[in-house]
């Protein structure tokens, strides 16, 4: 299964819409997600467009819309593979712990969360923990990223820069 991972658009904050060419090489994923921070919910009507399969989380600057639709956790079983997803909140430099504390009791393989907009693949006592990044702001990043993974036997992960 490939799944391609997105967070923290802001859309049309920071920009007006999700990057054409960031869509077309989503095209063909057997899952979306997006990790908060989309700003409003027709953001999800163009990654649907190419992947029905949308798992979506609400962020800490969504409008009312989007928090009142989206839920602040989720866990995804995909196949052997259980995967929590948050946006996250407080500080960049904790963000890890917090998410943590988040899945603490939900026995997860994968943590997806954004907030820092600062990409992140690494793997911490047998859980990988993944942020892709920001596709429109690199306010706290050194580039724009998204994000896939692969799940098969193993976890694959990375990041890619637009």
């Amino acid at each position: 299964m490939r799944i391609g991972v997105i967070s923290d658009t802001h859309i049309p904050i920071q920009a007006k819409e999700i990057p054409e060419r960031v869509l077309q090489s989503l095209k063909g994923m057997d899952m979306l997600i997006h990790a908060g921070d989309l700003i409003r919910l027709n953001v999800l009507d163009s990654l649907k467009s190419i992947c029905p399969n949308l798992k979506a989380v609400r962020g800490n600057m969504d409008a009312s819309e989007v928090i009142n639709s989206l839920p602040e956790k989720e866990i995804i079983k995909t196949g052997k593979h259980r995967i929590g997803l948050t946006h996250g909140r407080g500080s960049p430099a904790s963000l890890i712990k917090t998410v943590s504390e988040i899945f603490k009791n939900d026995n997860v393989d994968i943590i997806i969360f954004g907030h820092s907009h600062f990409p992140v693949n690494e793997r911490r006592e047998g859980i990988l923990y993944f942020n892709p990044g920001s596709l429109t702001d690199t306010i706290f990043a050194p580039f724009n990223s998204y994000g896939i993974i692969e799940l098969n036997d193993e976890i694959k992960a990375e990041i890619v820069r637009i």
